[in-house]
């Protein structure tokens, strides 16, 4: 095993491992928020609205990532340029980057798959609980920050640590749309090196490290929030 380019390419790998984090935090910070609206909307919107909830999630579970991507990149990517004074704008840096497209495709892929744990989590929180809510005179919106949301939130925690770990594991495929995280480091550490094995346990042993910080996380939080019955 030959691990010496590690001194040359630190910066790189740092600067990888910087992508994947960023990726990670926004798709599943932006990505929960939209999820609640999409759990909210299944659980007590209207007929229309309950439609166009679940038809958003059935067609991001129902497809892969990765064609999810392509599409928003080579598609979406492609007809941008075409919109008057968009490159001319302060926004095209931004938007002209794989980065911008993987986090987009990233954060609507996992807010279809949390809405479901919080959909079921939300029909699972026990029915007194919100009746006692009204009888103390809670408002509709008082009634779910304060006990609706956080007990279903508490409910499904296990289940969130799991999905969260899953996009982790999710986010090499940004480097096919140019984005240069740590698993793009590691490809091109073997076409500079023709080392083949070596990157890949580097950003193997990355991986699973975060993977247990995420998990020991989830585990303290759910030890602070005791799930009472």
């Amino acid at each position: 095993m030959e691990f010496s380019w590690i001194f040359s390419y630190w910066p790189l790998l740092l600067s990888g491992a910087r992508q994947t984090l960023l990726l990670l935090v926004i798709s599943v910070g932006f990505g929960f928020l939209l999820a609640i609206a999409l759990a909210f909307a299944q659980v007590s919107g209207g007929p229309a609205v309950r439609l166009l909830a679940r038809a958003y999630c059935t067609f991001f579970r129902g497809t892969p990532l990765l064609i999810q991507l392509w599409l928003l990149y080579y598609g979406v990517g492609s007809l941008l340029p075409m919109i008057p004074g968009l490159r001319q704008s302060l926004f095209w840096p931004i938007l002209r980057e794989g980065f911008f497209f993987a986090a987009v495709s990233f954060t609507l892929n996992y807010a279809a798959y949390e809405a479901e744990v919080l959909r079921g989590a939300l029909l699972g929180v026990p029915k007194g609980e919100l009746e006692a809510g009204r009888a103390f005179g809670m408002s509709r919106f008082t009634l779910i920050r304060r006990i609706w949301l956080p007990r279903a939130i508490r409910m499904a925690l296990p289940t969130i640590a799991g999905e969260v770990v899953m996009q982790l594991k999710a986010t090499p495929l940004a480097f096919t749309v140019t984005v240069m995280d740590l698993y793009a480091v590691a490809f091109k550490v073997r076409q500079d090196t023709l080392l083949v094995y070596e990157p890949l346990l580097v950003v193997t042993v990355f991986y699973l490290a975060l993977t247990a910080l995420i998990a020991r996380a989830f585990r303290l939080m759910e030890a602070q929030v005791p799930l009472r019955r």
